[in-house]
């Protein structure tokens, strides 16, 4: 392989809607352990599965600023301390995300190679797919922008197509790039597959980073020069960088696909046939699961009994089914899926009418996590709430006012240390302490095992808005 740097640069953005009520935009797919024999994320396995590769640079990550606790956290399960987050006031799609990461990573090296994935894929075969990079590498070294293009096991609907110049056949490489097809209908993509000229579009890339910026310029000048200013106006929050949102709002929502690989005559088409999934959708999810000989996925509280090729995920209670076939049954705490297999792709329309009636399961888990542990709402109505928070060791939360509610807490296990207003006291299992309307308070954990209290809240507005924070160790102060 060449000695040239590569910059891992990992697109975190993205909701996942098509796995909801499981993936939602406060804690989408790619930061879950969607399998039970999963020990790690979507995303960390996105990472553990390049950390082979000769010559590779600390990662370049792209996310949503709502998630950069989340993204900073599950490095750092992974041991990996070295790592540089970018942080996106709202999504812009993938032609400004990757032009970011190629302009910071420019600022490190003279010209590395930038190996652009996903964080949401699921890859079975590992070596096979990092033979396929490194064939991309001898492409990205030739000037060429390489992307890699999954060999189809179906006639998909939820993929785009590359068409290439040539068939592939056993021992083909390369070739250049005729067309994108986006995402066809049924009759289409039966065509397509039958055409050895075709794979899918699986949005990973190869490529060098003067390349691709020189490109980028040539085809979309105007993210570049936009792109170029959020950096540059850009401040550090802890060891995130924000990008100045002006002159990012100014960035054209599009792919690179559409910005770049259709224009230019430089782009390569590698095929790629290494079990690879974006797991799209809870049949793609059933599909790439372990079965029952039956054809059954289960996890969690599940009994069946006369059942066939379904999909049956309990989070909390218990799902009994009886002579099912081909079904998709979700439980989480809040909210409950059941589906035709074959109308997965359709969940996501209900997200979006979920989000457009304003009803908070579209977005939102019960279960919310921040930088200091979770909480999970428990029970509520207009007036009060009840949640129980965990709060991890050494960890607290930031010292705040609210001023209209007030709240009790109960200390249910380990050590909290509780200030309200100039009192600072410390409780134990089964102690409780009162925050009235209007008082400065903050919790903290100092002892060496997650603290767990219930929170009761009452008042005439308990929405989360109603914080105010005075000092904040995370950063989230208003600006």
């Amino acid at each position: 392989m060449s000695s040239r740097f590569i910059f891992p640069i990992i697109l975190c953005g993205g909701s996942g809607s098509r796995l909801w009520p499981l993936s939602r935009e406060s804690y989408p797919k790619q930061f879950l352990s969607i399998r039970k024999e999963d020990e790690y994320s979507l995303f960390q396995k996105t990472i553990k599965r390049i950390l082979t590769l000769k010559n590779l640079k600390k990662p370049i990550l792209v996310c949503n600023e709502e998630h950069r606790f989340i993204v900073a956290e599950q490095m750092r399960q992974l041991n990996i301390d070295e790592f540089i987050i970018l942080l996106e006031p709202f999504g812009r799609n993938t032609a400004p995300a990757i032009t970011l990461a190629a302009l910071k990573s420019l600022e490190l090296e003279d010209d590395p190679t930038l190996l652009v994935l996903s964080s949401d894929h699921d890859i079975k075969n590992v070596e096979k797919f990092l033979n396929v990079v490194k064939t991309g590498l001898k492409f990205a070294e030739n000037n060429k922008l390489v992307t890699f293009g999954v060999v189809p096991k179906s006639a998909e609907i939820g993929y785009g197509y590359i068409k290439a110049t040539k068939p592939f056949g056993e021992n083909i490489e390369g070739f250049n790039i005729e067309s994108f097809i986006e995402k066809p209908d049924k009759k289409t993509a039966q065509k397509l597959i039958k055409d050895n000229r075709y794979t899918w579009n699986s949005g990973m890339f190869m490529f060098k980073a003067k390349e691709i910026i020189t490109e980028i310029n040539k085809f979309s000048p105007q993210i570049l020069n936009s792109c170029k200013k959020a950096i540059s106006k850009s401040k550090f929050d802890l060891f995130f960088q924000r990008l100045d949102k002006s002159s990012f709002e100014e960035c054209d929502d599009i792919s690179i696909d559409f910005a770049v690989m259709e224009k230019t005559s430089k782009g390569i088409v590698i095929p790629l046939d290494a079990g690879w999934s974006d797991i799209g959708s809870w049949e793609s999810l059933w599909d790439n699961s372990q079965k029952d000989p039956q054809g059954n996925y289960t996890e969690g509280k599940v009994i069946l009994e006369n059942s066939k090729n379904s999909y049956l995920r309990s989070e909390h209670r218990l799902i009994v089914g009886i002579d099912l076939d081909e079904l998709i049954i979700v439980e989480t705490r809040d909210a409950i899926l059941i589906s035709n297999k074959k109308s997965s792709q359709k969940v996501k329309d209900i997200v979006n009418y979920l989000k457009k009636s304003k009803i908070p399961e579209g977005n939102t888990h019960a279960k919310i996590y921040r930088p200091w542990g979770h909480y999970l709402s428990l029970v509520e109505d207009n007036r009060w709430q009840v949640k129980l928070i965990s709060v991890k060791p050494g960890e607290n939360l930031s010292l705040q006012m609210h001023h209209h509610r007030s709240e009790h807490w109960v200390v249910v296990n380990g050590t909290a240390k509780v200030e309200v207003g100039a009192k600072v006291e410390i409780l134990s299992e089964n102690q409780s302490v009162y925050i009235p309307l209007g008082s400065k308070h903050k919790l903290s954990n100092p002892g060496k095992i997650p603290l767990t209290l219930i929170e009761v809240q009452s008042g005439s507005y308990i929405a989360e808005d109603d914080i105010v924070r005075f000092d904040d160790k995370y950063g989230r102060l208003e600006k």
